[in-house]
C-alpha cells in the first residue's frame, strides 16, 4: 500500500473552491467495504484498490489522530511512525474523514460504508426534520430511534450474515448507545476497560474463525486534545500511550491477518482570543434571521427562519467569507461535501444546514452561551483542512 492521495502534499487551498474528501477511493468510509469484500461479503465492494485482500481484518479506531498530528510527533509515537514506510511488514498513507470531520459522522461513515449524505449523521448537531429540535448525534439527544433515522445495516451486520466472525472491542459504557447500534453493530460486543485488554481481546477474536472483521476502539488521544490541545504534554502522553497499544496489538495477530490503524478526523488548536474565536452569541449580523445553530465551531448548520434563507447566505459569506467556505445547502450537496450527489439521500436533506459554514483558517465560530464546554475547547475539529480531513492508515500484516 503506498501513498496515492493528493491530500499528502495538498496544493494551497484555492479561495473560492473546498477541497472535497475522497468518497469512493480514499475516504473512512471506504475502508470496512474494502475489507469486506476481500473476504467475499455480498453488498461490499472494494474502493481502495491497493489493500490486498485478507483472511481475517482488524481496524484498531483511534479517536483525533490525525495523519498531520502523527507525522509531527514520530519520537512520542515510533512503532506507528514506522508503519509510514515499508518496514515491520506494513506501509502506510492517509484516507480522508468525510465532511464534516466529527466522531458521530465518521462513525457512522466507518461502520456503514456510506458517505454522510446517505447514512444521514451529517455533523456533530443537526436538525431533526420531524421535531425542528437540534439533535446531538454523538450523545443522541433528543432520542429518535435509531434505525429509523440510520436504517442502512453495517458492514458487521452483511459480513455476520456470510458467515463471517465479526466483532467490536471498545469500552462497555458504549455497547448499548444508539451510536454504535446504528453505526457499529454487527456479530458480538465485548466491552473491556483498559487500552491493554481491548488488544489482547481483539487479537483474540482475530484467532476466532478462519474468516473474521473485528473492529477495536480508544478515545483518550481525542479528549487531551480538545482539553489542552494537540500538542500539551498531556496529548503527547496518550499518544506514547496509543502508540504501545498498537505495538501490542501488531505482535499478536494470528497468521493471514490484516491490522489497520486509523481515525475519525484530526485536530487543531485554536487560540484564545477574538480574532481567532468569532462568537455568534455576541454577533448581531450573523445571528439575524437564524433559528438554529446547528454542527460545532469549524463546521455550522445554520438553520434559517422560513423566507430568510438568502439573506443569511448572504450575510454569513460578507461576514465570514475570507475565512469560512459558506455554501448554500444546495451547493453544498452538489459540490459533494456529503458524498457523491448521485449517492445523496432524499431523507437528509433537510438535516443539513440552510447555509453550511466550514472553517478555511485557524479560526472557531463559538457559541459562548449556547453551547459554553464546547466553546472552551483548545483543541477542535470538523472542516475540511488537511490537518481535520487527514487521518492515518496503517496496514500490519501477519
Amino acid at each position: 500500500m503506498q501513498p496515492v492521495s493528493a491530500w499528502d502534499h495538498p496544493e494551497p487551498l484555492a479561495l473560492d473552491t473546498a477541497p472535497v474528501p475522497e468518497y469512493g477511493s480514499g475516504s473512512l468510509a471506504d475502508l470496512l467495504p474494502t475489507l469486506a469484500a476481500g473476504m467475499a461479503v455480498p453488498g461490499t465492494t472494494a474502493a481502495i484498490h491497493e489493500l490486498t485482500p485478507a483472511d481475517r481484518n482488524c481496524v484498531f479506531l483511534i479517536d483525533g489522530l490525525g495523519w498531520e498530528q502523527l507525522k509531527a510527533h514520530p519520537d512520542e509515537a515510533p512503532f506507528m511512525t514506522s508503519l509510514l514506510a515499508s518496514s515491520r511488514g506494513g506501509t502506510g498513507r492517509p484516507l480522508t474523514t468525510g465532511y464534516p470531520a466529527t466522531t458521530a459522522t465518521s462513525l457512522a461513515s466507518v461502520g456503514t460504508g456510506r458517505p454522510p449524505g446517505a447514512h444521514g449523521l451529517p455533523g456533530y448537531t443537526v436538525r431533526n426534520p420531524a421535531t425542528g429540535e437540534l439533535m446531538n448525534q454523538l450523545r443522541w439527544q433528543p432520542w429518535t430511534k435509531p434505525h429509523v433515522w440510520q436504517p442502512y445495516p453495517t458492514v458487521f451486520q452483511l459480513a455476520d450474515r456470510a458467515g463471517v466472525h465479526a466483532a467490536q472491542v471498545s469500552s462497555p459504557t458504549f455497547q448499548n448507545t444508539p451510536l454504535t447500534k446504528v453505526a457499529l453493530s454487527g456479530g458480538t460486543f465485548h466491552g473491556r476497560l483498559s487500552g491493554e485488554e481491548r488488544m489482547d481481546l481483539a487479537a483474540e477474536q482475530l484467532a476466532a474463525a478462519d474468516r473474521s472483521l473485528v473492529y477495536t476502539y480508544y478515545a483518550e488521544v481525542d479528549g487531551a486534545g480538545h482539553r489542552f490541545g494537540v500538542d500539551s504534554d498531556t496529548w503527547r502522553s496518550q499518544l506514547m500511550y496509543v502508540d504501545r497499544l498498537v505495538q501490542r496489538l501488531a505482535e499478536q495477530l494470528p497468521p493471514h491477518s490484516a491490522l489497520y490503524v486509523t481515525a475519525d478526523h484530526g485536530m487543531i488548536d485554536i487560540p484564545f482570543d477574538e480574532q481567532h474565536r468569532i462568537d455568534f452569541d455576541e454577533d448581531w449580523e450573523l445571528r439575524a434571521g437564524v433559528a438554529l445553530l446547528g454542527g460545532e465551531g469549524r463546521a455550522r448548520h445554520v438553520y434559517a427562519v422560513p423566507g430568510a434563507a438568502g439573506d443569511v447566505l448572504t450575510c454569513w459569506r460578507e461576514v465570514l467569507g475570507e475565512q469560512f467556505w459558506v455554501a448554500s445547502r444546495d451547493e453544498a450537496i452538489a459540490a459533494g461535501w456529503f458524498g457523491p450527489p448521485d449517492h445523496f439521500d432524499e431523507r437528509v436533506y433537510d438535516r443539513i444546514g440552510d447555509v453550511v459554514a466550514a472553517a478555511r483558517d485557524d479560526v472557531l465560530l463559538i457559541a459562548s452561551e449556547r453551547e459554553p464546554k464546547e466553546s472552551a475547547m483548545v483543541g477542535n475539529h470538523g472542516s475540511m483542512t488537511p490537518a481535520e480531513q487527514l487521518v492515518p492508515l496503517l496496514e500490519v500484516r501477519s
